[in-house]
């Protein structure tokens, strides 16, 4: 469920077919509402699950979100039943903007694989985070909805809407460093099904790791998004304002500044390359809020301090975990498991974003606090 709703659906792609009457039975009996015949099409974006548009007799609308088929090389990364239980908690005890859920299914033998069931949400999805269709005081009242909604989750108390178990509450980022560091070694083993070429390793990661133990920020611990960005997010159709976070799929209990961080990161990148990027650019001259202002509203909002002690780590370490993300689609390209029309154009990025990373390793440790 990304992107333009009305536009990123195509038929049901080979290998991803569901067995419609069995849906459509189970449908029936677990969605209030809901009635035949069913129509299925497919997202064509949505990198770890693959997603699907429901249409049944009445034109209404759902989304199913489940496993990818096949065996996984990490069953974390897709585990749907984890984003059924957040979307739920948030949408019953929150003020978090989130789709409403109707049903988790585990029952293998209806498709094949664990799944859910979430309303579909008419709005808009931008992806490009310049939202240069909108006017300029639009975007800037999107960009800051943004940041609010990600300080509305981060001011969650986790264990008072259920979720106290739903990760550990410190050692966020050493731990992100060992389980990554697993993952990632397991993904660069391995080899392509038919040309039986490795996708190779993450660039100097040993050294990476030494800088982040050495410049790591003080522990923290939220409820976090885990790829919190503008196309996860549905806009209001007509409205500046978000309605819904989507793709909940990396989400725990982890340190607040990997979701800013994750957000921000294109002001980080540089315009030359294939990603939006504006580092260099001066604030006069760019399509949308900097990352400075945006930042300032994400402290007001929680009440925080800024500037914000040791941000440069965020950042770096937020490259290096997409690298691993990006990683890992390249492992399901070679495996023949991509979800994602456009998979293989995300798995050839997996080593600029760690060159990316290392920029800040090069400039050597951070000062207490690492200012933009």
């Amino acid at each position: 469920m990304k992107k333009d709703h009305g536009q990123s659906t195509s038929d049901v792609r080979s290998g991803h077919e569901l067995d419609v009457a069995k849906l459509e039975a189970y449908l029936g009996e677990h969605v209030p509402g809901f009635n035949r015949p069913l129509h299925i099409s497919q997202f064509k974006l949505g990198q770890s699950n693959p997603t699907y548009l429901l249409k049944d007799g009445n034109q209404q609308q759902y989304v199913l979100r489940k496993k990818p088929p096949g065996q996984l090389l990490s069953s974390t990364a897709h585990a749907v039943e984890r984003e059924y239980r957040i979307l739920r908690a948030l949408g019953t005890h929150s003020d978090v903007p989130v789709p409403h859920v109707y049903t988790l299914c585990e029952d293998t033998s209806i498709i094949g694989t664990p799944f859910y069931v979430m309303e579909f949400l008419a709005g808009r999805i931008f992806a490009d985070v310049r939202m240069l269709q909108l006017p300029f005081e639009e975007r800037r009242q999107c960009w800051f909805s943004a940041v609010e909604t990600l300080a509305k989750l981060h001011r969650v108390d986790f264990a008072a809407i259920g979720l106290e178990n739903y990760g550990r509450n410190s050692g966020f980022y050493d731990r992100q460093m060992r389980s990554l560091s697993k993952v990632s070694q397991a993904q660069a083993e391995t080899k392509d099904n038919e040309t039986g070429d490795k996708v190779g390793p993450i660039p100097r990661l040993e050294e990476m790791f030494a800088w982040f133990k050495r410049n790591q920020v003080k522990d923290q611990a939220t409820i976090v998004h885990g790829d919190f960005k503008i196309d996860n997010l549905i806009f209001h159709p007509t409205e500046p304002r978000v309605i819904g976070v989507l793709d909940w799929e990396l989400s725990t209990i982890g340190h607040p500044l990997s979701d800013l961080s994750n957000l921000l990161q294109p002001f980080y990148i540089p315009p030359s390359q294939e990603l939006a990027g504006f580092k260099g650019i001066k604030k006069e001259d760019l399509p949308i809020p900097d990352a400075q202002d945006l930042m300032q509203a994400y402290c007001l909002c929680l009440g925080t301090t800024y500037p914000i002690d040791r941000w440069n780590f965020a950042v770096a370490f937020s490259f290096f975990r997409v690298s691993v993300i990006l990683q890992g689609i390249a492992a399901r390209v070679a495996r023949k498991q991509a979800s994602s029309a456009e998979a293989k154009s995300y798995a050839a990025r997996f080593k600029p974003m760690a060159y990316l990373a290392l920029q800040f390793v090069d400039e050597g440790d951070l000062v207490a606090t690492s200012k933009l």
